[in-house]
């Protein structure tokens, strides 16, 4: 037990750390989630830099805020994010879609831009609201233990990842 909360204190300190050199980028607009047609976000994509999430898909596991909360989901299968090759991202958010692009200039740094998304109402308890309004503000990633922990600069989330169908 000593050694998990050891270990996860060093993972914090790792994405804080990343987080912070991440601050000095322009934040995105207020509204987090911005809904745009498929095509014209889709357009918008630019290919990553050859990055180890090129073509990967992921499951949500947790949420993890610096106020200590943490949401996490019924169903991981229901919380998807899937790295496309071409810069493209697609991503389950329980009963909404989206799609939209992602770069990565270097390793370790991630950037999501404009995702258009389905805007169905989910039903209560979803996690739809929190998944979607975090991706706008992801500066920073890394892999650990097979998971992916992608690190944002609004309120220090961290957000964790499995491998989608055991991959």
């Amino acid at each position: 037990m000593e050694q998990q909360i050891g270990t996860g204190i060093g993972m914090w300190l790792v994405l804080l750390s990343a987080f912070v050199a991440s601050c000095s980028q322009e934040p995105p607009p207020q509204d987090t989630v911005v809904t745009v047609p498929a095509a014209q976000a889709q357009n918008s994509a630019e290919p990553p830099a050859a990055t180890e999430l090129a073509g990967t898909s992921w499951w949500l596991v947790k949420i993890m805020s610096m106020d200590d909360s943490t949401a996490v989901p019924d169903d991981p299968s229901q919380y998807t994010l899937a790295f496309g090759t071409d810069g493209t991202a697609s991503l389950l958010a329980d009963c909404n879609r989206g799609t939209g692009s992602w770069t990565s200039e270097s390793a370790g740094q991630l950037q999501f831009g404009p995702i258009a998304a389905t805007r169905a109402m989910c039903p209560p308890g979803s996690l739809h609201d929190n998944y979607l309004a975090q991706l706008p503000w992801v500066r920073s990633y890394m892999m650990q233990d097979g998971h992916l922990f992608l690190a944002t600069m609004a309120d220090g989330s961290i957000i964790e990842f499995e491998p989608a169908n055991g991959e």
